[in-house]
């Protein structure tokens, strides 16, 4: 998805320099691309990132706050995702690497959710945490009906604990389980373009807002356009089906039309796609939109009357079956 690379790319050039939002961020992208691995009777911490940016800049980090010397390999895609992928595995102080951020509990048990400090923590933090969980596992579609942000996570309790972080930061984000995979999803454009500001992606939040506004109004154009379309064709079979009544009320009345009447209907019949506001200009004298339907309405009532005291077909028979109610 070019916007989902984007958005990591944006975000993989930011570099917060308070401690505590970088350990948000490490530890976010070591629990949403990564986990717990057993070598040789030993901890190793992994995490698999797709992109050899990203994962030269965790390596980085981990050797900058906790000390630990990463691999960095390059490895076939897993988990059902395309391309390379890029691996950040620690070995030697795994365990160490574990506890400090929270991957195991004290009692050496590996923790499904997020450690409570980080979910609890301040808004720069908080904003650390889902741009790691994004830079791990995001993605975000093109504006429109199915627009989504949207972040794979490794348990339920991951995803429930991100959920509660990201309504500290008032995102109204959902936890839901798609082909078995947890996830924590932002559907509403508002909600989109917010998150992608507050995690730090302002320029990719611009550009997927701009994109959502153009399509909004393609959509309220179309919108009209059949609108008009629809109204225009009502009016076109509204303007056929009255004319038939009017040749068919002239038939029927022949010479016993009065006057005022015949000049309606000869109007409605001479200018056969004029509006009654129209036609009421072209009489002479010139007559109101109401004073033109009211000759129209009592010249077919006539003829309607007329021929139901002579047994014959009325003035509705007259109009086309496709244009009849």
């Amino acid at each position: 998805m070019p916007l989902t690379a984007d958005v990591k790319t944006e975000l993989a050039a930011i570099r917060d320099p308070r401690p505590s939002a970088r350990v948000a961020e490490v530890t976010a992208i070591l629990r949403f691309a990564g986990g717990l691995h057993s070598i040789a009777g030993r901890v190793a911490v992994e995490a698999e990132v797709d992109s050899d940016i990203l994962a030269r800049r965790v390596a980085r980090e981990l050797v900058e706050i906790y000390g630990v010397r990463p691999e960095l390999a390059r490895i076939q895609a897993s988990g059902g995702r395309d391309g390379a992928t890029f691996a950040v595995r620690v070995r030697e102080g795994g365990e160490t690497l574990a506890r400090q951020t929270g991957l195991l509990d004290q009692r050496r048990r590996p923790v499904r959710g997020l450690p409570n400090r980080l979910t609890t923590g301040s808004r720069p933090d908080l904003a650390a945490l889902w741009r790691g969980a994004f830079l791990a596992a995001g993605s975000l579609s093109d504006p429109g009906r199915s627009a989504a942000l949207e972040i794979s996570c490794p348990s339920p309790e991951a995803a429930m604990a991100l959920v509660g972080a990201a309504h500290r930061l008032g995102i109204a984000a959902k936890a839901r389980e798609v082909r078995g995979v947890p996830r924590v999803v932002v559907r509403d454009g508002e909600a989109i373009r917010a998150t992608l500001a507050e995690i730090g992606a302002a320029k990719t939040a611009e550009a997927w807002d701009q994109m959502r506004q153009r399509r909004e109004v393609r959509a309220g154009v179309n919108r009209l356009v059949n609108f008009d379309d629809a109204n225009l064709r009502r009016s076109a079979q509204a303007a056929v089906a009255a004319c038939a009544r009017v040749e068919r009320a002239l038939e029927i009345l022949g010479d016993e039309i009065p006057d005022h009447l015949k000049q309606a209907g000869d109007l409605r019949l001479a200018h056969r796609d004029a509006s009654l506001d129209e036609l009421g200009h072209h009489a002479d004298p010139p007559l109101t939109k109401d004073a033109v339907a009211g000759r129209i309405r009592r010249l077919l009532a006539m003829a309607d009357k007329k021929a139901s005291a002579d047994g014959i077909p009325d003035t509705e028979s007259a109009v086309p079956a496709g244009l009849q109610d």
